[in-house]
């Protein structure tokens, strides 16, 4: 796939994307609502939180380990038909192999081993391919790459989102299996599907791997020279924070709607507040990546935090339903712009050659994000045991701090010319 700035149009930007479309269907799906669901039917009510964080917790800090060994092995790969599409083909198979585990686990132990087991399976195959877009993406069009990036990884999410949680809603305490395998069905068929679109229809260049042993490769791939990439770890730092409140309230959400507000069928309304971001999110994604080529990747991004914290302003000083679905327009909008910029910029300011490696510590660091936040679960439980949702109020503050940390990061970042 050597396309010509002038010749690269969308139909490339979804060939080489598309596979985030299926990864954010399958993830989005059980880290919003199935997984909840789930453990109910295995852990005590007043310790959900703390038996979530601490599973979601594991899958991040798995995701954080297996993305830049990934990304470094396939970055030194030679294979005939790509150094990425192979990769990204057995780590989807093996997560389509484990995936009905969800459903066949009958402890909290099983779906503890099999969800880790399909953390390290897709991040197999999702550090490969998310160098796609600096491998094959003409420099002045990376913005619009990430954006249409952006925009099927919301389009996969919530349009899957959306069905499971109607599904979901009629699952609860073991009863209802019907229905739990109709959804894990739909993200296994998606997931599939986007993986086949991507393995037959990007072409790679054959052999453009350095041969460089495996044991260096690995050692190498969590290195990085902080005084030469100043501005990478700035940015990684801002990810941070930015990246552990968005996995806080994705993880909690179900719970907080069903405690703090009182809905009835909270798995419903859950699919019901993503569309709500999902709709805004499509409004946003594309038009912020092409602005971001314009003005610069940081006149979008610093906005969008602030406009974060605005969001989880509105949700903690007024807790309905109307003013949650307020809520999730203004991270919508406020995440659109966030993704397509904050991944421009992560391409721009990857090392030479690299650039799976640098991509993975990105995600590393995104992960390490995921990690923490899901790490609030135990201090939920801690502070609703005092009194009555007092811990979601301390979940809430915490979010809108880190928001506000993470703009001053991306205002301390220096951008290429």
């Amino acid at each position: 796939m050597d396309i010509s700035p002038e010749r690269f149009g969308l139909a490339d930007y979804v060939k080489i994307t598309i596979l985030g479309f299926g990864l954010s269907a399958l993830w989005s799906s059980l880290h919003t609502i199935i997984l909840q669901v789930r453990l109910l039917d295995f852990v005590a009510e007043a310790q959900k939180n703390t038996y979530l964080g601490l599973l979601t917790f594991a899958g991040a800090v798995i995701a954080m380990a297996t993305q830049p060994m990934a990304g470094a092995i396939s970055d030194r790969s030679g294979f005939s038909w790509g150094r990425r599409r192979p990769y990204i083909l057995l780590g989807t198979m093996l997560a389509l192999l484990f995936l009905p585990g969800i459903g066949f686990g009958g402890s909290y132990v099983a779906i503890f081993i099999i969800y880790c087991l399909m953390q390290i399976s897709t991040n197999t195959a999702q550090a490969p391919f998310q160098a796609f877009i600096p491998d094959l993406v003409p420099e002045g069009k990376r913005g619009r790459a990430s954006g249409v990036r952006g925009l099927l990884n919301v389009v996969g999410g919530v349009a899957l989102v959306a069905v499971v949680g109607r599904f979901m809603g009629h699952y609860s305490a073991g009863e209802g299996d019907y229905w739990l395998w109709l959804g894990l069905g739909a993200l296994a068929i998606v997931l599939l599907g986007a993986m086949l679109a991507t393995v037959l229809m990007v072409k790679e260049r054959p052999g453009a791997g350095s041969q460089l042993p495996l044991l260096p490769s690995l050692y190498k791939s969590f290195k990085i020279d902080v005084r030469a990439n100043r501005n990478f770890i700035l940015f990684l730092v801002a990810c941070l924070f930015v990246f552990t409140p968005g996995a806080i309230l994705m993880t909690f959400a179900l719970y907080y709607l069903r405690d703090v507000v009182g809905i009835v069928n909270p798995a419903a309304t859950c699919a019901d507040l993503i569309m709500v971001v999902g709709i805004c999110l499509i409004a946003t994604v594309y038009p912020a990546g092409r602005l971001s080529d314009r003005v610069g990747r940081k006149l979008v991004m610093i906005p969008a935090c602030l406009l974060s914290a605005l969001g989880v302003a509105v949700l903690f000083f007024s807790q309905t339903y109307i003013h949650i679905m307020l809520c999730g327009a203004l991270l919508g909008i406020s995440n659109g712009a966030w993704m397509s910029s904050q991944w421009a910029l992560a391409t721009d300011l990857v090392g030479k050659g690299e650039e799976a490696r640098y991509l993975g510590l990105a995600n590393l660091v995104i992960a390490g994000g995921g990690a923490l936040g899901r790490l609030i679960g135990p201090v939920i439980d801690f502070f609703n045991a005092r009194s009555p949702n007092l811990g979601y109020s301390v979940m809430l503050l915490a979010c809108f701090v880190c928001f506000l940390i993470g703009s001053l990061m991306v205002i301390k970042i220096k951008e290429r010319g």
